[in-house]
């Protein structure tokens, strides 16, 4: 005959699990999901950014003036093994996408997040631009670029792909509220310069015209710089003839005309040495 079995007190199982549930327990789901912002802008998703709608109003009612409002940026297959930090001392920094394929950042105080509309504020588009910040590489939780694909993203070539949500903490870091996961963003990647078709006839036809219209134009500048070389230099193979130069033989010498010689000294001049004659110098021995 065996001794019975002694049966668990329940207040010392609720004790010992109390612990575990508490900070799901406390914690709330916001039914809000994170989304690539809808205005049409250019790069909305690159290579090492991606724009966000702001979470205005989202956590309205739910914030004190202390609270802050984080973004935990993950890669999409290791956003389910997020836990949420704590204290502040837990929050992982930004080296720590890299390691253990999650990261906090862009932290925002609720009133930085007004519930009016933003289409009838003064100016900006409200959106919240992840990884924009290139000047922040030391500091923990800078929105600094976000870098490859990592251990816990697919190999490449094939893209980063990650999940974002909003985390609303109070001012020891314990969290008190929380949004659902984004879709799959998938980050940009550039082509492999040996991937990218260049053959004209895949092209646009105002492409084909401006690529036509600019060797034309090319065309024209060399054959004008090759004509104005040609004349250019032409003249050191062929010198102009110099004006009023008699060649005997081969001597050259200029002519000059005589100077005026009065009447009266003229009648004393040898014969053949009359003014106005110009006798030219005799080679003849």
């Amino acid at each position: 005959m065996g001794l019975p079995r002694r049966q668990p007190r329940p207040g010392l199982l609720l004790l010992w699990v109390l612990p575990w549930l508490q900070p799901s327990l406390c914690l709330e789901l916001v039914p809000y999901t994170p989304q690539i912002t809808a205005w049409d802008l250019e790069g909305r998703v690159t290579a090492t950014t991606f724009s966000l709608e702001q979470p205005r109003c989202v956590f309205d009612g739910r914030a004190g003036a202390d609270d802050t409002i984080w973004l935990v940026v993950a890669f999409s297959n290791a956003s389910r093994n997020f836990q949420n930090p704590q204290t502040l001392a837990e929050i992982p920094t930004t080296p720590q996408l890299l390691t253990d394929g999650h990261y906090m950042t862009l932290p925002l105080s609720p009133d930085q997040l007004p519930c009016e509309d933003p289409r009838g504020g003064s100016g900006g588009v409200p959106l919240l631009r992840v990884g924009n910040d290139f000047s922040c590489q030391q500091q923990p939780y800078c929105n600094a670029p976000l870098p490859g694909p990592g251990p816990y993203s697919p190999a490449p070539p094939r893209p980063p792909v990650l999940s974002v949500k909003f985390l609303l903490m109070d001012g020891s870091g314990s969290p008190k509220a929380e949004t659902r996961w984004s879709d799959a963003i998938t980050l940009r990647q550039g082509k492999a310069p040996g991937s990218i078709d260049t053959w004209p006839g895949r092209r646009s036809g105002c492409m084909v015209v401006i690529t036509s219209i600019l060797s034309s134009l090319a065309s024209l500048l060399l054959l004008a710089f090759l004509a104005a070389s040609t004349v250019r230099f032409s003249s050191l193979w062929w010198p102009e003839e110099v004006p009023e130069q008699l060649r005997i033989g081969s001597f050259m010498g200029k002519r000059y005309m005589t100077h005026h010689i009065p009447p009266s000294e003229a009648a004393t001049l040898p014969v053949g040495c009359e003014p106005g004659l110009d006798p030219l110098p005799s080679l003849s021995p």
